[in-house]
């Protein structure tokens, strides 16, 4: 575009801006002056490496009152592969942002009738990824610093070198790519393992992951059913962050560890001299949830009477303060866990059959850990990374003998025991390698001690079947133990990682 040289041209400053990185005092700001004219459009439009990587193009949002400017960086970005959309005010830019989602904002510092600092902080709460650029021909040392302090990617002075702008532009669209691809990566993982931290490959995850899938985007009430310690706190968390309000409060409240007086303070709060002790208006949980999810915890052992307030809220969608007759109005999603059974708890009175109903819009069910052994080498592997950072000890692997224990256990106590048990192994540990002397007491119990790998189906059951179909079932049975880890099981089998290949190839083991 002929108009960007004349722009460049016509301007009395022939002096260009560092990046901000180099400022320390006013006077780095600047660098040399450029004494050469700058260069036509033609010799500048040269390709960028970070638009054009796969996928879609970046998006890029110019807002600049001056409509002419706008234009001339927009085409500038646009000729190089970015995606680019103009503002011709700071109000319209806004309204952009509330539309659509932008990766790199380029904005002017003063506008008509708002700031390019007001566009940041309305693009850090709507759009807290994207990536922003502030623009001036006012440059101060003030004026950068504050919006760098507000989360601003970089400050340039016009009049623009197009080059400049273009690898700042650059910059931040590899930010973007990286986002891009972690997410991707997330997304596959998510698919394969879980459902944003529910770990599991099994068939009975897999169903749990769709089910989840489909309540989440939903402001329904779910019931979470499940022994102890099979995940249910973490099973809401995934519902609260991927519903439309993962960017507000998720409580949790354990409705068994409180009494009723406690219980109800708790829930929907008190005023000032409600109740002995009550020194000071106190905000409850589904005040201080309202927008976000409130999850209640073992919510079968919650209190009759205390029962009966959270059914009226449930109905009314207002609570009321301890010791107040104000109604305040909530808007909360409800998520209750329990390891009872509910249905007995009507037939025997502890539990009102109404408030079931009420709670139970949804249900999900976990499985008992035992039930979904095929998870128990991914849960392994994560709780040996989870504990390993905390605890700040360098876990090299896990033996073969302490797996096979950790397969053939029963865990009564559920996925929360078995992460109880990485983390003694790896407290314990001292030579970087897990092995059955690491194992906690319980593990360690005559009576639990572990079958070889194939065994559980006996001898017996082996005797008179072709040896290729034989090698086909150990192959299956060791990397199943190893969650899929192909160069373990080469390991485990005493065979090469290539011969391994070859042999799940002919065995259809894919």
């Amino acid at each position: 575009m002929n108009f960007i040289g004349v722009y460049l041209r016509s301007s009395a400053v022939s002096k260009f801006p560092f990046f901000l990185a180099n400022l320390g005092v006013l006077g780095g700001w600047f660098s040399s002056p450029f004494s050469a004219t700058p260069a036509p459009v033609s010799s500048v439009t040269m390709s960028s490496p970070t638009a054009a990587k796969a996928g879609p193009p970046i998006k890029v949002l110019v807002v600049d009152d001056e409509a002419a400017h706008a234009e001339a960086v927009a085409d500038s970005l646009a000729r190089v592969g970015y995606d680019c959309t103009v503002a011709t005010s700071g109000a319209e830019g806004m309204a952009m942002l509330a539309r659509d989602a932008f990766e790199v904002i380029v904005t002017d510092l003063r506008m008509k009738d708002s700031t390019g600092l007001e566009l940041l902080a309305k693009s850090k709460e709507l759009l807290p990824d994207a990536e922003v650029i502030l623009v001036t021909g006012h440059g101060t040392v003030q004026s950068a610093v504050e919006a760098m302090q507000q989360g601003a990617f970089n400050y340039l002075l016009k009049p623009l070198d197009l080059k400049q702008l273009r690898s700042v532009v650059d910059s931040a669209s590899r930010t973007q790519h990286l986002r891009r691809a972690n997410a991707e990566l997330n997304r596959r993982l998510d698919e394969k393992f879980g459902f944003e931290g529910v770990i599991g490959n099994s068939p009975q995850m897999h169903d749990v992951v769709t089910r989840l899938q489909r309540i989440a985007p939903t402001d329904a009430t779910v019931l979470i059913q499940g022994e102890t310690g099979t995940g249910k706190e973490l099973v809401a968390q995934a519902i609260h962050q991927n519903s439309p309000r993962k960017n507000r409060p998720f409580v949790a409240l354990n409705c068994a560890a409180l009494s009723e007086n406690i219980l109800e303070s708790e829930l929907f709060g008190h005023i000032r001299g409600a109740f002995t002790d009550a020194s000071a208006d106190r905000v409850g949980k589904f005040e201080y949830a309202t927008g976000g999810t409130l999850f209640l915890d073992e919510v079968g052992d919650m209190p009759l009477p205390t029962q009966i307030k959270l059914l009226r809220v449930l109905e009314s969608g207002e609570i009321t303060r301890v010791g107040s007759n104000e109604q305040i109005k909530v808007n909360v999603r409800i998520l209750s866990a329990t390891n009872r059974d509910l249905e007995e708890a009507i037939r025997s009175g502890t539990f009102r059959e109404d408030l079931y109903h009420r709670l139970k819009v949804l249900t999900v069910r976990l499985p008992r850990l035992s039930e979904r052994a095929a998870d128990i080498p991914l849960l392994i592997e994560h709780f040996i990374q989870l504990h390993s950072a905390r605890h700040r000890k360098k876990i090299k692997s896990m033996t073969t003998a302490a797996r096979r224990r950790l397969m053939a256990f029963n865990w009564p106590g559920n996925v929360r025991q078995l992460k109880n048990a990485i983390e003694s192994m790896v407290v314990v540990d001292f030579d970087e390698v897990l092995d059955v002397d690491d194992l906690p007491p319980e593990l360690l119990t005559p009576g639990e001690q572990p079958e070889p790998v194939g065994a559980s189906a006996g001898l017996a059951d082996l005797v008179g079947r072709p040896m290729a179909e034989l090698e086909g079932l150990f192959i299956a049975e060791t990397l199943k133990s190893t969650g899929g880890n192909r160069e373990e099981a080469a390991q485990m089998l005493g065979i090469g990682e290539r011969t391994l290949y070859r042999k799940i190839k002919e065995f259809g083991l894919n």
